[in-house]
């Protein structure tokens, strides 16, 4: 036995690693390793090791827990002495740099079941990125990738979403999802390349040494039908044994019960995917050692996707790239309503740039932020570009899905300055200059029009636009409030005087306005009310964009 390092600080990565004598015609299948760790408390932890090329085993082990901690290791051929019951130990020391993901943890569900903390209690604000085929070769390592990653952290991104080399919008290994050491799997799904997870392992390390989150999906739903279930539960526990060890987040799969574009028998597919990936949610839960959070990319909604939704510990939604901010909304208040309670991400919104009809500009990937992080609990949203998720290079475009539609030939270093990555990175600025993990939406009585059919939802919106015309006044299309009442956040896409409802606040004795494209601030003159009468604040005009979107804090601690 060899150990790479016998130490490292709380919360690192430790790798050991295991060289056996005895052949094997399939190594990955045919042994399954592990490590059974024993913290200084006496905690016990079986960890999966995996199998890392020619005669390598390699088990990835971390701790918050300062101390030594002792382990053995466990093979299903008990024959093998390299394998079986190896015995020895690594120490956890005390971590000192900032490095934000180590020196608080890695995120996991708040005590509220509303929000995120890191492992130690700090709040973690879910600001994400899409970077569906960020394992390919068309995002270069080092050079591309390495600069994508800084610029997302100099914006203050704090997760990537990431899928593990079984792409969106392609088949099993199309030369689009090859990256350079080949795919995930050989040829059929024979067995397992550890070349490509190499490759990939220093991606996913460099994400998590700039202080971001990884959040890896394991593939796109539908390559369950073409792998089966077994192989799946190979498939994620090999990802697990790779890199459950880091401060990542587990994502079962993206579009997790949606069937192949070309599906002939849609309904049935359906089904049998949101049964099978139950299954297999169900084992990744039972070995998911380190805790890391777990949830599913959906087509709509991540509790409709499994049988149980207790089986995840957020709500991830996907709102429609077409769907317009008030539904955006309305969604958002769906997800929290539902049951049962737990934080709400929007994992898939208004991609900037995409090219459907009407193609969505920023103004629309703005709104659909806020509105939904104010409607939603403010637990946080995934941003997504056009040209990146799917990693456009010039010259050497994705191109068109099975389907037949081309979303756009944006490159990935042109869209990374799209300019509501900015506008997204200057809203997080604002709430981590307020107890943001305090927020909850304040939710009024009103008609769902987008649950309605058709026809009455264009004649209620028909009746509603023109009412509002008549209207000097008009209500935020998204607000939320502080669970104790002392500030809230309201968001107005109109020019019209902000009727704003204050029963709820504690006092109201300042505020101002934020525009959400520049971060400017207009201080407001709070007038005196009577307890609970309505607030009326002229609208502050166009925007730094001539556009019309600006966000109200009433009563914030940083104007107090």
């Amino acid at each position: 036995m060899k150990k790479h390092k016998d130490s490292a600080p709380k919360n690192h990565l430790l790798e050991i690693s295991f060289q056996s004598k005895k052949d094997y015609q399939d190594p990955f299948s045919d042994v399954q390793f592990d490590a059974v760790f024993i913290d200084p408390y006496g905690k016990q932890l079986t960890v999966p090791g995996f199998w890392a090329g020619e005669h390598c085993w390699k088990i990835r082990y971390a701790s918050s827990i300062i101390g030594t901690h002792k382990f053995t290791t466990q093979c299903s051929d008990p024959s093998n002495t390299q394998l079986h019951q190896a015995q020895g130990s690594v120490t956890v020391t005390n971590y000192t740099g900032e490095n934000p993901l180590l020196k608080h943890g890695a995120a996991t569900v708040a005590s509220d079941k509303r929000h995120f903390t890191h492992g130690d209690g700090t709040p973690f604000f879910w600001l994400g990125d899409t970077w569906w085929m960020g394992l390919t070769n068309r995002l270069t390592w080092p050079e591309s990738f390495k600069q994508l990653a800084s610029d997302r952290q100099q914006k203050g991104f704090s997760v990537v979403q990431i899928v593990a080399g079984l792409y969106p919008d392609m088949a099993a290994f199309d030369d689009r999802g090859r990256s350079d050491s080949g795919f995930p799997w050989h040829a059929n799904f024979s067995t397992i390349n550890p070349a490509f997870f190499d490759e990939a392992d220093e991606r996913i390390f460099h994400l998590v040494s700039l202080g971001m989150t990884p959040c890896i999906l394991g593939c796109w739903g539908y390559y369950l039908q073409w792998m089966g279930v077994e192989k799946m539960k190979w498939h994620w526990r090999y990802i697990m044994a790779r890199w459950g060890a880091l401060p990542v987040i587990w994502t079962a799969a993206g579009e997790q019960a949606m069937p192949w574009y070309l599906s002939e028998n849609k309904q049935h597919d359906h089904a049998w995917l949101k049964q099978s990936w139950s299954e297999v949610i169900t084992y990744i839960r039972s070995i998911n050692t380190f805790n890391r959070m777990i949830t599913t990319h959906p087509q709509r909604s991540a509790r409709d996707s499994v049988n149980d939704p207790m089986l995840l510990d957020f709500e991830m939604q996907q709102t429609g790239h077409s769907s317009p901010t008030l539904s955006q909304a309305f969604k958002a208040k769906d997800a929290w309503l539902s049951g049962p309670t737990m934080p709400v991400v929007n994992g898939e919104s208004r991609y900037e740039a995409l090219a459907i009809k009407p193609p969505v500009q920023s103004k629309d990937t703005r709104q659909a932020f806020w509105a939904h992080m104010l409607s939603s609990g403010c637990a946080g949203h995934t941003y997504g570009a056009n040209g990146i998720w799917q990693v456009n290079v010039e010259g050497c475009e994705f191109g068109k899905s099975p389907n037949g539609h081309n979303w756009g030939n944006t490159p990935w270093n042109k869209a990374m300055h799209l300019p509501a990555a900015l506008h997204l990175s200057i809203a997080k600025k604002l709430l981590l200059t307020l107890p943001w993990y305090t927020l909850q939406p304040v939710i009024r009585q009103q008609k769902n029009p987008f649950k309605m059919r058709r026809w009455q939802r264009r004649l209620h919106l028909g009746i509603t636009y023109v009412s509002q015309l008549m209207k000097k006044t008009q209500r935020p299309i998204a607000s939320a409030i502080s669970s104790d009442g002392s500030f809230s956040i309201h968001y107005t896409v109109h020019l019209k005087t902000v009727l704003i409802d204050t029963k709820d606040l504690n006092s109201l004795s300042s505020g101002f306005w934020f525009d959400p494209t520049s971060g400017e601030k207009i201080i407001v003159e709070i007038p005196t009310l009577k307890r609970a009468a309505p607030l009326k604040l002229k609208h502050p005009g166009y925007n730094s964009l001539h556009e019309k979107d600006w966000l109200l804090i009433l009563d914030s601690p940083t104007t107090s």
